[in-house]
C-alpha cells in the first residue's frame, strides 16, 4: 500500500481522514467504549507508520467516536493473549510467548510516541488503563469537561505494561504518578489539568476537538524539518528511560503476572462483581 493511499483504506479500528495537513484518527472500537481489542493492536502501529513517512501529514489528532475515549483493554477480545500464561504450571515456553505478545503491544504504543508528526489527543468521556497508555504516548493532552481518567490495572491485577509507567513519570511527576498507580483511583479533567495530564479542558467534546484542531494547525504551520527536530531533541533525554522500563516490565509481567487475584479480578469483571483478592 503506498503513502497515497493509506488515508483511504477501511481500518477496523480507527477512523481516519486528512485534511489540510492534518490527519484526524478516531478510535472506533470495535469493543464497546472503543476498548483495545486485537483489531486495535495490529492497526496502530501500521497506521502511524503511515503517517509518520507521509509529507501531506504535518500534525496528528487522536480521539474516539462516541462519548468516550477509551474502556482500554478489551479483556474479553484479548483473552487469549493472556491464556498461555495463566494456564497452570505455565513453562518457559509459555513465558516467551507472552513476552513476544506485550512487546508487540508496547510497539504499538512506541509507534504513536516515535512518530515525527506531533499528535494531540482530544480527550472525551472515560479514558482507562490503555487509553492512558496511549495519550502518554502523545505530544500534547486536551480534556473535555466530562473526562474521566484511571490507571485502573492494579484494580484488575495487574501492572501497567505497555507505556503508562514508563512515560506518565515525565509527564506529570512521581509523586502524583504513585498515587494514581497504586490506588487505581479515578480522576476527573479537572484534576488531570491540575498534574499536568492534561493542557487545558474545553467545555465539551466539540469544544475540545477545536482546541486540539487549532493546536495542530499552529503545529503544522511551523517549518516540518524544524518541528521533527524539536521532537527529536526533546524525546533524546528521555528515549533510554522509557525503553529500559518497557524492557523491565514485560519481563516483570512475563513472570510474575500469572496469579490468582488476575484470574480473579477478570472473573469479576465478567460477573459484574467486586474481586476478592487473596495476594495468591
Amino acid at each position: 500500500m503506498t503513502d497515497q493511499a493509506w488515508n483511504d483504506r477501511d481500518w477496523t479500528a480507527f477512523d481516519v481522514t486528512v485534511a489540510d495537513d492534518i490527519a484526524e484518527v478516531a478510535l472506533k472500537g470495535p469493543g464497546k467504549g472503543n476498548a483495545m481489542g486485537p483489531d486495535f493492536w495490529r492497526e496502530l502501529p501500521e497506521l502511524f507508520g503511515h503517517i509518520d513517512t507521509d509529507p501531506a501529514v504535518l500534525a496528528v489528532v487522536l480521539t474516539g467516536t462516541g462519548p468516550h475515549f477509551s474502556y482500554g483493554l478489551d479483556l474479553v477480545a484479548m483473552g487469549g493473549t493472556l491464556s498461555s500464561v495463566l494456564a497452570d504450571n505455565a513453562k518457559a515456553a509459555a513465558r516467551t510467548e507472552f513476552l513476544d505478545s506485550l512487546r508487540k503491544l508496547q510497539a504499538a504504543i512506541t509507534a504513536v510516541a516515535d512518530c515525527r508528526k506531533p499528535v494531540i489527543a482530544a480527550v472525551s468521556g472515560w479514558c482507562i488503563g490503555g487509553g492512558v497508555d496511549l495519550i502518554c504516548a502523545a505530544d500534547v493532552r486536551y480534556a473535555s469537561a466530562d473526562a474521566k481518567f484511571s490507571i485502573r490495572e492494579v484494580k484488575v491485577g495487574m501492572v501497567a505494561d505497555v507505556g503508562t509507567f514508563a512515560r506518565l513519570p515525565f509527564i506529570i511527576g512521581d509523586g502524583h504518578m504513585r498515587e494514581l498507580a497504586l490506588t487505581g483511583r479515578d480522576f476527573s479533567a479537572a484534576h488531570a489539568e491540575k498534574i499536568g495530564l492534561v493542557n487545558a479542558v474545553a467545555d465539551d467534546q466539540e469544544a475540545v476537538l477545536a482546541q486540539a484542531r487549532a493546536t495542530a494547525r499552529e503545529i503544522a504551520d511551523n517549518p516540518p524539518l524544524v518541528v521533527h527536530g524539536i521532537k527529536a531533541v526533546l524525546d533524546h533525554t528521555r528515549s533510554a528511560a522509557v525503553h529500559d522500563s518497557l524492557r523491565y516490565v514485560a519481563a516483570w509481567n512475563s513472570a510474575f503476572l500469572p496469579s490468582e487475584d488476575l484470574q480473579e479480578a477478570i472473573t469479576a469483571v465478567f460477573e459484574k462483581r467486586k474481586p476478592e483478592f487473596k495476594g495468591r
